[in-house]
């Protein structure tokens, strides 16, 4: 079975003009729902549809094909269902290409994940439908009434008031992923028809992007999000925490001055994450294998054990954490780069900040939002601190 994704998106928006390459947080707007599409492990291929050249370079960019549209079906009067016949019509005529499903995905709803997409096409799948959408569910009184009736219940009888769970369940449309068998669209032209289901998302994927306030609504809930995700990776006890030095409390930069002394930026946000994490009572230290006396006065000031001037970083890690007496599966270690590998396959979780090298990267199991040196400490103490999963050693 083929299943082909399509995100129709448009120029001409008027509300918030170029609003599908505006930036949301790390990408542009629409890059969300293309990441998502090719996560999807339901989904075989994602075409954008559009009549604006900014959109097709920012989407081929970002990984997804793309096929432009005449004007005459980007107007505001154009419906998405003709978007989505032009790209149709153009794969097989060009490619002999038919997909069995088509994915019809709102690029103005950047909190749509893979699993909501595999979800709605799973449930399609799962009830023989037709057609699938993905919904939320729907708990709230709806009224209706004009001057001369005054108000009166729409989904309910306002002479009495039932309880949530005596209700008819309800659930409302997200706009966010409509699954639909192709040739019975191309029959009807209309995204519902047949035997259609439903697919239940959490509430919190449910965001539309139609006003500017939006963007910043979704850029809280997509942090949240991602801070939760992280979060899941910390083990339920940590007992200790190993850090590297460079590129962990530093941004990996050396100032030298003319007689040859060397300085390093630290950030006083990651001092503050250690001094909350030190009054938690985890122990922590610091590996380095930079010489530097200024390893040691930073540590010293942090109130933190500390080794630098070291070579191979596992045997010591390895010392100290017997000597506390914590299991390693107890430890997070905080690494940058190559010489942190070893470390960071022998704890129980490994963490790189957002600038590390692509090794250590790949070897994390956690990769912060934040750069060593810029506050990567104080994200990863907040992350402890929130789980509750700090454990004092005696």
């Amino acid at each position: 079975m083929q299943t082909l994704a399509i995100i129709p998106a448009r120029g001409g928006s008027k509300g918030i003009p170029r609003k599908n390459v505006l930036p949301l947080l790390d990408k542009p707007l629409i890059a969300h729902t293309i990441h998502a599409a090719l996560l999807a492990e339901s989904v075989d291929r994602v075409v954008v549809s559009t009549d604006d050249e900014e959109i097709a370079s920012v989407s081929r960019a970002y990984g997804a094909e793309v096929i432009m549209r005449p004007p005459e079906l980007a107007s505001d009067m154009a419906k998405s269902e003709d978007a989505l016949l032009h790209v149709l019509d153009h794969l097989d005529q060009t490619e002999g290409y038919r997909p069995d499903l088509l994915v019809f995905l709102q690029c103005t709803s950047p909190l749509t994940s893979s699993g909501d997409i595999d979800g709605t096409v799973g449930k399609l799948i799962e009830e023989q439908a037709d057609t699938a959408l993905s919904v939320v569910p729907f708990h709230y009184f709806l009224w209706h009434g004009d001057e001369q009736s005054g108000a009166d219940g729409v989904n309910h009888d306002k002479s009495f008031r039932l309880m949530r769970q005596q209700r008819t369940p309800e659930f409302v449309e997200t706009g966010s992923v409509y699954v639909m068998k192709v040739p019975q669209f191309r029959d009807v032209q209309f995204r519902f028809f047949g035997r259609t289901a439903m697919h239940e998302i959490p509430v919190e994927h449910w965001q539309e992007i139609d006003e500017p306030a939006d963007f910043r609504i979704a850029e809280d809930r997509i942090r949240r999000l991602r801070r939760d995700a992280v979060g899941a990776g910390l083990p339920a006890r940590v007992r200790a925490l190993i850090m590297d030095f460079d590129g962990v409390h530093t941004d990996d930069r050396v100032l030298v001055s003319t007689s040859g002394e060397e300085a390093v930026s630290c950030s006083r946000s990651d001092g503050m994450g250690i001094e909350l994490l030190r009054k938690a009572g985890l122990a922590m230290t610091v590996i380095s294998k930079e010489q530097n006396k200024v390893v040691a006065a930073r540590c010293a000031k942090l109130q933190i054990e500390c080794t630098h001037g070291v070579e191979t970083k596992l045997p010591l890690m390895l010392r100290w954490l017997a000597q506390k007496g914590i299991a390693p599966e107890e430890a997070v270690y905080v690494g940058n780069d190559v010489n942190d590998l070893e470390c960071m396959a022998a704890v129980g979780c490994s963490v790189a900040p957002a600038d590390a090298h692509p090794r250590a990267l790949a070897a994390a199991g956690i990769v912060l939002e934040r750069s060593g040196g810029r506050g990567a400490l104080r994200e990863l103490a907040e992350l402890l601190l929130d789980k509750g999963c700090v454990e004092a050693v005696q």
